[in-house]
C-alpha cells in the first residue's frame, strides 16, 4: 500500500471513530433524581428543561429551593416560564449572569429530548424501590395530586 493511500485510510478509520464515539452526544440523558419540566417549552419549540435536583441539592439545603424560592415539592406544580425566570424568580434567582450562566445559555437547561412530558426521571423513583417505597414524600407527586409513578401516572 502506498503512503497516500495508508493516509487515506488512516483517516477513514480516525473519522469513523470519531463519528462512533460522537454518535449519541448530542442525545439528552437524564440522570438520577433530574426533574425534566415541559410546561410550555414544545409549544414554544425548545427542548424541555432539565433540572439537574441532586446537582444543586449537594450544594445548598432544600430550603433554599423550596423555602426561600418558593418551588413547590410537586412535579409540574410550579408554573415556571422563561418571563418569570428573566424576572429573577424560581431559577433566575441564581442563574442571572452573575451567580451563574444566564438565559442566553439556553441548550444548557433546555436539553431534555422533545416531547418528554415534566416529570421525575425514571431512575429516582426505581432506585428508591418505586413509588411507595422509601422514605415519606420521596416519590414524586403527579400534578393531580398523590403519589406518582416516573411517567407521571398515579
Amino acid at each position: 500500500m502506498s503512503t497516500g493511500w495508508k493516509a487515506v485510510a488512516i483517516a477513514a478509520v480516525l473519522s469513523a471513530g470519531v463519528l462512533a464515539l460522537s454518535d449519541g452526544l448530542g442525545e439528552a440523558r437524564a440522570e438520577y433524581g433530574d426533574v425534566v419540566m415541559n410546561n410550555y417549552s414544545d409549544a414554544a419549540g425548545m427542548r424541555p428543561a432539565v433540572f439537574p435536583h441532586w446537582f444543586h441539592r449537594v450544594r445548598f439545603r432544600c430550603k433554599v429551593c423550596h423555602s426561600d424560592l418558593g418551588f413547590k415539592f410537586k412535579a409540574g406544580g410550579n408554573e415556571i416560564n422563561m418571563l418569570k425566570i428573566i424576572d429573577g424568580q424560581f431559577c433566575g434567582a441564581c442563574h442571572n449572569g452573575s451567580v451563574a450562566w444566564s438565559v442566553e445559555n439556553c441548550d444548557l437547561c433546555h436539553s431534555a429530548k422533545p416531547g418528554t412530558p415534566t416529570q421525575v426521571h425514571e431512575s429516582t423513583i426505581n432506585l428508591l424501590g418505586g413509588a411507595e417505597a422509601g422514605p415519606a414524600g420521596a416519590a414524586a407527586t403527579s400534578p393531580g395530586g398523590g403519589r406518582a409513578s416516573a411517567t407521571g401516572k398515579k
